[in-house]
């Protein structure tokens, strides 16, 4: 019989906090948990749902979640590393993303998966960021991107 290896996944930030760094609400607030986070490095996680909205239309009965949103949740993950590691002021910024390069879905998330996204910084100049990012579940990949983002003001002018 093969030992059963558990991992515990800490939470490094609540939602709570997460909302003070992304302006999405549900239903489109796409990270329920930080579980790591490092200088260039996230992994988050968000627990799918068979009350999702969007299980709805896409589609009924096969639900699956759309690769946009995976792609979404993502790109939040990012803005939570820029906005607590790079943005001086979070509460004066915004992440926007600037462009996805090289999207792959790898297999179907469905209702009561786990995603496990970890973001990286691949590279900064003044307020412009490339990363990559890599989505998990069951530890096996499911989706993977490479993107970029520019830090603004979300003061109007």
């Amino acid at each position: 019989m093969k030992p059963v290896i558990v991992r515990l996944r800490v939470m490094i930030f609540n939602i709570k906090k997460i909302k003070k760094y992304l302006p999405h609400r549900y239903p489109f607030l796409l990270v329920d948990r930080v579980l790591e986070l490092e200088e260039e490095r996230i992994v988050t996680l968000k627990n799918v749902t068979a009350n999702e909205e969007f299980f709805n239309g896409h589609f009924p009965g096969a639900p699956i979640m759309p690769g946009v949103l995976q792609v979404e949740a993502m790109a939040q993950s990012g803005c939570i590393m820029l906005m607590e590691n790079k943005v001086d002021n979070p509460e004066d910024h915004l992440i926007v993303f600037t462009g996805i390069k090289n999207a792959k879905f790898r297999k179907q998330v469905v209702p009561g998966d786990q995603l496990i996204m970890e973001v990286k910084l691949d590279n900064m100049r003044r307020n412009f960021a490339t990363m990559t990012g890599v989505a998990k579940v069951d530890d096996q990949v499911v989706c993977e991107l490479e993107a970029s983002a520019a830090i603004v003001s979300n003061k109007s002018e």
